[in-house]
């Protein structure tokens, strides 16, 4: 499937360059990027957006790295609460929450491990909810190859908690439903009852 190009190639003058716009920025809004407090600022910025965006630099290969396995397991596999930070890309501001994840088997299974790692490599990039969501679903359907997979996202947005309508308490849920659970309900209901089950 095919996946944005890489925001940030790996060159030694990026971190260099981003810092000079960043300190472009502070001086936009009135500060002094020469003051102590904000004398480092530019730079910390420039490295802490180059780890939130890392997932562009990853190739999801590398992060299943052979970790599938021949398995007769037909039974639902679920790892649930996964926790992610991802960016809104139309302000720049985080949205964090927890996905859950889960696959139908067709005579393979993943390291469970590997479920995590797949959410990070498509949160960490410049990102909506709904398409995080789906591209979590389409990943691990390319990669296994399943009967299904089933992704529900739960998160809270900053942009909509510090701007704008300032709702604290609103959460937002996405989920993508392929093969199976899309198209027979009894899968969709199990995965359902048995994300929630702990919350009830």
């Amino acid at each position: 499937m095919a996946h944005p190009a890489p925001l940030f190639e790996p060159d030694a003058r990026i971190p260099d360059e981003l810092s000079a716009h960043i300190d472009a920025v502070l001086r936009l809004l009135g500060e002094d990027p020469a003051r102590e407090g904000l004398l480092r600022t530019p730079r910390r910025v420039a490295d802490t957006l180059r780890f939130l965006c890392s997932g562009y630099d990853q190739d999801l290969a590398d992060v299943v790295n052979g970790a599938v396995f021949a398995e007769d397991y037909e039974e639902m596999v679920v790892v649930r609460d996964i926790e992610l930070y991802s960016i809104c890309e139309h302000h720049l501001l985080p949205f964090y929450g927890k996905a859950h994840v889960a696959y139908l088997p067709r005579g393979r299974i993943v390291g469970l491990s590997k479920l995590p790692r797949i959410v990070d490599v498509f949160a960490r990039r410049l990102q909506v909810q709904e398409r995080l969501t789906t591209q979590i679903a389409e990943a691990l359907d390319s990669a296994l190859a399943p009967h299904g997979v089933a992704v529900v996202i739960e998160a809270a947005h900053l942009c909509m908690m510090m701007r704008g309508v300032q709702k604290q308490n609103s959460q937002t849920v996405t989920s993508c439903m392929l093969g199976s659970f899309r198209e027979d309900e009894k899968s969709r209901t199990e995965f359902l009852e048995l994300i929630h089950a702990h919350s009830s």
